[in-house]
């Protein structure tokens, strides 16, 4: 049986992983006839959001911590990832992604990605682990492989349909440090075929649970079908 290692980086969509991306995909992983294995950093993530009034909150939380929540206490430290033991990668969106895995939410093409994920990331690519990501966290991927002789080809959305980012910003970020960026609607995935690479826009578009549920579904067959 395939076995994916989902890496979440908290709990909710403004401070870490998009709880229904990350829910989704690991139901479709489980219902394609494969399994999944939850990580995440053991580190503070960077703060805290009240997602009802969208206002910081004066505490701390641990993103392991915060992450164990989606995976029902069944999860492993980040630095417990054996890529020898896993068949596929998928990192689920969320501003997680961008302010824990990375600092991209802050410093944009200039941000730092954290040393394990980006360290796993190159040498997923370079050992043809294939790798699934979701929403905005394919600036983690680019970002660690910039300065590789890598260069990825990823999606954010479109900016020919309505979203609430501006996507022609995130393209010419992710194409400043050397990837490539390719337009895909809610009902599309793209496929680095060479980097086995599957991204997908997930809730960087204006959409729903039923377009999420679509679009991960997508993305996982992909990404079990280029294994």
């Amino acid at each position: 049986m395939k076995k994916i290692g989902v890496i979440l980086h908290g709990s909710g969509v403004y401070d870490g992983a998009e709880i229904q991306e990350a829910t989704l995909a690991m139901l479709a992983i489980k219902e394609n006839g494969a399994d999944y294995q939850c990580f995440a950093p053991n580190i503070t993530q960077y703060h805290v959001i009240n997602h009802v009034t969208g206002e910081e909150m004066a505490e701390q939380r641990n993103v392991l911590i915060e992450s164990a929540r989606i995976a029902r206490g069944t999860i492993q430290d980040l630095k417990e990832l054996n890529l020898e033991e896993l068949d596929g990668i998928l990192i689920p969106g969320g501003f997680g992604a961008a302010k824990n895995l990375s600092t991209w939410a802050f410093d944009g093409p200039s941000s730092e990605v954290l040393p394990e994920i980006k360290d796993l990331i190159v040498k997923a690519v370079q050992n043809k682990v294939a790798i699934a990501s979701l929403c905005v966290s394919p600036v983690v991927l680019v970002k660690a492989l910039e300065g590789t002789q890598y260069q990825p080809l990823v999606t954010l959305g479109t900016s020919r349909e309505n979203s609430p980012y501006d996507i022609s910003a995130f393209a010419a970020g992710i194409e400043s440090v050397g990837a490539k960026h390719a337009e895909a609607s809610i009902e599309e995935i793209v496929v680095d075929t060479e980097l086995k690479i599957v991204t997908a826009p997930c809730y960087m578009m204006e959409t729903d649970i039923l377009g999420i549920r679509r679009n991960t579904q997508l993305a996982v067959q992909k990404l079990l079908e280029i294994i």
